[in-house]
């Protein structure tokens, strides 16, 4: 299956310091949004086919970009460095960006915790690492062979919203794993807090930053390990994964380039306004949990995003694109009916308005998944990393 290739490779700029450049959308109503059912384990006929595909995925992903219409975003107020007095001061809270950028992510030694069995040509462990005095746990892919000079290229791998208490370290993105290890990647897969047998409190990817905290100690810990090169790293996600690949890429400068499936990429206003699930069969996770009770308690606190568009711009990384770290690819299918495909063309216009390198790819009656175009899909994606972590490209 083609997608429609659109890509914008302007100049990139430097982090500013402090920058909260805002860029929101107009909101239509709608009912409060359901989180997403994430990726179960690829169809084997999608992995068996990533070899037939290669030569036409290639091709396609070598075609002459064409750009086409999609929603413009409008400009509303940035978050102000010196906010105007009030008589009762917005509070701070954790998921601000720049409260975030204050703060520190050591990680610490990664712990070989267990020997899975190898993959084709590189090997797999169990680690653990520490995240705010929690062991997480991850598992990590190792090419066979001498690393080069400099270490392996990283990608770190943020999966997507999988209920906490059936989540298992092995299970799922099998061959989203498996394709980027038989590239010459170390992968380093987090198991979030509270997922698997990682320590602390699922709280969820949205209402909280802890996911995005135990993202980035990932980073210092592969960072810090010998066989690796901390300079090339690159993160890959999918769905909620997406939303902390993009935090991430706004907080941390480790990150050279970053490719997102099915994300959730949009503003906090237009993720609490624009998210319709489909009819898929999504969990319905408990109401009284952290993970369904945040938008309500952002609101009772800080108001609504019409209320108080300030907060909402400083919690949305959408507000701090012209401080990304670097490159984006995107890619959605456009039978998405957990993560409307909208979400990625809003940032890709985002994207193009703050002057940064994005590609986007529209995968025509795909899902959540990118199921059907699969070897595609994975091939342009080893292509951008190739070219902007494992090359080095700037």
């Amino acid at each position: 299956m083609n997608g429609k290739p659109l890509s914008a490779f302007p100049r990139m700029t430097g982090r500013l310091a402090g920058a909260a450049a805002l860029l929101i959308l107009l909101a239509a109503c709608a009912p409060n949004p359901a989180i997403p059912p994430e990726v179960g384990s690829l169809p084997t006929l999608a992995e068996a086919a990533i070899s037939a595909a290669t030569s036409a995925a290639t091709s396609a992903a070598t075609e002459a970009p064409m750009v086409i219409p999609t929603k413009a975003p409008t400009q509303t107020p940035a978050p102000s460095e010196t906010p105007v007095p009030s008589l009762t001061p917005t509070p701070t809270h954790p998921l601000m960006i720049e409260v975030m950028r204050q703060q520190a992510y050591p990680g610490s030694e990664l712990v070989f915790e267990e020997v899975l069995e190898p993959g084709a040509n590189y090997n797999r462990y169990i680690v653990s690492y520490q995240s705010e005095g929690n062991k997480i746990y991850a598992l990590l892919t190792i090419p066979f062979g001498e690393p080069p000079p400099t270490g392996w290229p990283v990608i770190i791998f943020n999966h997507g919203y999988i209920p906490p208490e059936i989540y298992r370290t092995t299970e799922r993105y099998v061959a989203y794993v498996d394709n980027f290890a038989r590239h010459g990647y170390i992968v380093l897969r987090s198991d979030y807090r509270g997922h698997g047998f990682s320590e602390g409190q699922a709280t969820g990817g949205y209402g909280s930053p802890d996911y995005t905290i135990d993202v980035l100690n990932a980073v210092a810990a592969i960072k810090a390990y010998p066989d690796a090169d901390p300079n090339r790293i690159g993160m890959w996600g999918h769905s909620m994964g997406g939303h902390i690949t993009l935090r991430a890429m706004v907080v941390s400068d480790d990150i050279r380039a970053g490719v997102i499936w099915g994300g959730v990429v949009v503003s906090y206003p237009d993720l609490l306004t624009r998210w319709r699930r489909g009819d898929g069969p999504t969990p319905t996770p408990d109401p009284n949990t952290p993970r369904r009770r945040w938008r309500d308690q952002l609101t009772e606190v800080y108001g609504t995003p019409e209320e108080n568009p300030t907060f909402w711009a400083s919690i949305s990384p959408n507000s701090y694109l012209t401080d990304i770290s670097g490159p984006i690819q995107l890619h959605h299918g456009t039978a998405d009916d957990s993560v409307p495909y909208e979400f990625s063309e809003i940032l890709y216009s985002e994207m193009v308005a703050a002057g940064q390198p994005v590609e986007l790819y529209l995968w025509e009656g795909d899902d959540h998944n990118i199921s059907t175009s699969f070897t595609p899909a994975m091939q342009r994606s080893i292509e951008f990393f190739d070219r902007y972590v494992k090359g080095g490209e700037p």
